[in-house]
């Protein structure tokens, strides 16, 4: 007898046993289910800049935009005379430059003595370390500016085949010196590059996204 209710003891408490694990399936499926957090949606990145910006903070937001429409977006929110006569000078395959190409050679005394290179090779020092330093200000980097690319639009026909030809070629040079030196280092080293068409080599700006952005500017046929 005794081992008889020690056998029905061992069956009833594997039995319970094996209720358990069935009772907590159970209670995992009645429970009810948490609502998924919901993702927090960016925001989308502001194309706002400052009043009248400089030639620079324009293409470099135009550049940093992932989407050609977003990059049309910027050139046509600031797109002005002076934007638009950079792109002609850059893209339009019939515009030449009327400067030497490559490197800007200085002849300033008083740079020489403390600088030995060439005003592209500063100019490009200058833009790595502000964009390194992630400050622009042209009251701490560059108290000497007295004027911008925009006021000097007007003025950069100097610069080009059959603009001026009546002006010497050293003087030409010269006055293109003096504008680099006039304005903001990074305005400076877009004239730099677009002397030469090379802008693209800095900034993701492409041709087709210049020609949808101003769709009444005529390229070609300016020789």
């Amino acid at each position: 007898m005794t081992e008889a209710k020690s056998s029905s003891a061992k069956a009833a408490a594997s039995a319970t046993a094996a209720k358990k694990p069935a009772r907590k399936a159970a209670a995992k499926k009645a429970a009810p289910k948490k609502p998924a957090a919901k993702r927090a949606s960016a925001k989308p990145a502001s194309l706002d800049l400052p009043r009248n910006p400089l030639m620079f903070e324009i293409l470099d937001l135009a550049s940093k935009q992932r989407t050609k429409a977003k990059k049309v977006e910027v050139l046509q929110r600031y797109g002005d005379m002076a934007l638009k006569a950079l792109m002609i000078w850059n893209y339009d395959e019939s515009i030449q430059s009327a400067l030497p190409p490559g490197e800007v050679p200085y002849a300033g005394y008083d740079e020489q003595t403390v600088y030995n290179g060439t005003l592209t090779s500063k100019l490009e020092e200058s833009a790595r370390a502000m964009y390194e330093a992630n400050s622009f200000s042209l009251g701490n980097v560059d108290a000497n500016a007295r004027t911008t690319i925009r006021a000097q639009a007007k003025n950069l026909y100097h610069f080009i085949v059959g603009g001026n030809g009546g002006l010497a070629q050293t003087r030409r040079e010269m006055m293109f010196i003096n504008l680099l030196e006039s304005v903001h280092p990074l305005e400076a080293h877009v004239l730099v590059l677009i002397k030469d068409k090379n802008l693209e080599s800095v900034y993701k700006i492409p041709f087709e996204v210049v020609k949808e952005a101003y769709p009444d500017i005529r390229w070609g046929g300016r020789g």
